[in-house]
């Protein structure tokens, strides 16, 4: 694979993938430097570099420094997960959606939260909650907290018109975070607002996201019985 030096570092990326399944380079093998790759390539070292991250990322090889990049002894299969836009899907089953917001305020985040964004106590987040519809019936409750001073724009948008889930999305990016799944136990104001018995076992998803080493935003979706979540190996 010798193209042009402005090959991608998805085709890099790509090729080092092919070779690691095709066996070429085997389980425990130290695999090319990426000056030796970046001549290979005809392309910028950085541009090895960025496709050898995206590579270590799926666990398919192991990085360390000083001691080179192995292809790994036990690659680990990790599940695609992509924050969904809630209107895009519910709108890709038929369904028509909704949004409510039902409360938007700066407020001292709880201990929780703070613990789970990194915030001072003393520091005011904008705390935004919302029902989320299909076809006139709740899907799902999003009690969100924002960092406006990592994300000014928030703290004038119109989430009247767009949802906070969306609107953040489509503008702004973020380099990692973390999520967790649990059930839980309906209180009596998740109950009234997703129409379902007090007590009722409800699956929620609690998402925290960061850029650059700052907090954005965490959320707390409660979704209504019968939900499902889909994702790829």
């Amino acid at each position: 694979m010798t193209e042009s030096s402005a090959i991608s570092w998805q085709s890099i990326r790509d090729e080092v993938l092919r070779r690691i399944r095709a066996r070429e380079w085997r389980p425990g093998q130290l695999i090319p430097h990426e000056a030796d790759l970046a001549t290979e390539f005809g392309c910028a070292r950085t541009t090895v570099n960025r496709a050898l991250r995206e590579v270590a990322d799926s666990g398919m090889i192991e990085r360390r420094r000083r001691a080179g990049t192995r292809v790994a002894l036990h690659p680990v299969r990790r599940a695609t997960l992509e924050i969904p836009v809630l209107r895009v899907e519910i709108e890709r089953r038929g369904q028509a959606y909704g949004f409510t917001l039902l409360s938007r305020a700066a407020e001292l985040p709880p201990p929780g939260i703070c613990a789970r964004m990194g915030s001072a106590p003393d520091r005011p987040l904008l705390h935004l909650t919302g029902l989320h519809t299909a076809d006139g019936q709740p899907h799902a409750l999003e009690d969100r907290w924002i960092a406006t001073d990592a994300i000014p724009a928030a703290a004038q948008a119109d989430f009247t018109t767009i949802s906070p889930n969306e609107w953040l999305v489509l503008n702004v990016p973020f380099e990692g975070g973390d999520l967790t799944f649990s059930a839980h136990a309906a209180s009596e104001g998740e109950a009234r607002a997703l129409r379902c018995a007090p007590g009722e076992a409800l699956f929620v998803t609690e998402r925290s996201t960061f850029q650059a080493g700052r907090s954005l935003t965490s959320v707390r979706l409660v979704f209504a019985p019968g939900h499902r979540v889909h994702t790829r190996l």
